[in-house]
């Protein structure tokens, strides 16, 4: 590799990450070198400092588009492609968790939601399931969460996530919240009016 100390550690480190979460080591260090990059660069660029070869980089260029990480540009009086990645990080985490949603969670919503429908003709059947409606009403838990997290504009995000244990301190206030008079499943004891109140006597 033709790059820095310091820039060829995080390149080779987030290769080795990216290929625990699946991700082609290659087009990991392309990521790599692509949101370290002060300027876009093009694949001839890329080429010579990371020491792939030309078809090695346009592959990973191409897996990269397809999952909308990074971004092409051009420069004036120059034809070649060049790639960035998107300035702001949480555009960036934001987008790989929705398209590994699409890739991974979606698909296997779909295959749950058909088999609950099926009927099941066997004890075994009917016991797997189950089982099944389980992971169902998780994942769709989880997904609906996921979708008001994702609506969040990221400044909300970012207090959201800054609360960490102080969360459990606010749902404990609204447990108390929900016991005190008045509130749901607390009916209030109205005192009944005195005779002159009401006119009587």
């Amino acid at each position: 590799m033709n790059l820095p100390p310091l820039i060829q550690t995080f390149v080779l480190h987030f290769g080795e990450m990216g290929s625990r979460w699946g991700i082609n080591r290659t087009v990991g260090q392309i990521y790599a070198l692509l949101f370290l990059s002060a300027e876009p660069l093009c694949a001839d660029q890329i080429v010579e400092k990371l020491g792939f070869s030309r078809s090695n980089v346009s592959i990973g260029l191409k897996e990269l588009q397809a999952w909308n990480l990074v971004r092409l540009k051009h420069l004036p009086d120059d034809r070649r492609d060049y790639f960035t990645t998107p300035e702001d990080l949480w555009q960036i985490v934001r987008t790989l968790v929705e398209e590994r949603k699409k890739r991974e969670i979606d698909p296997t919503l779909s295959l749950l939601r058909e088999t609950l429908l099926a009927e099941p003709v066997s004890p075994e059947e009917r016991h797997a399931q189950a089982r099944m409606r389980e992971m169902h009403e998780l994942i769709e838990l989880l997904t609906r969460w996921y979708g008001d997290v994702q609506r969040l504009e990221t400044e909300r995000l970012v207090q959201l996530l800054s609360l960490g244990a102080r969360v459990q301190k606010i749902l404990e206030m609204k447990d108390r919240l929900s016991l005190l008079p008045g509130r749901k499943g607390q009916p209030v004891q109205r005192e009944k009016p005195d005779d002159r109140q009401s006119g009587k006597g």
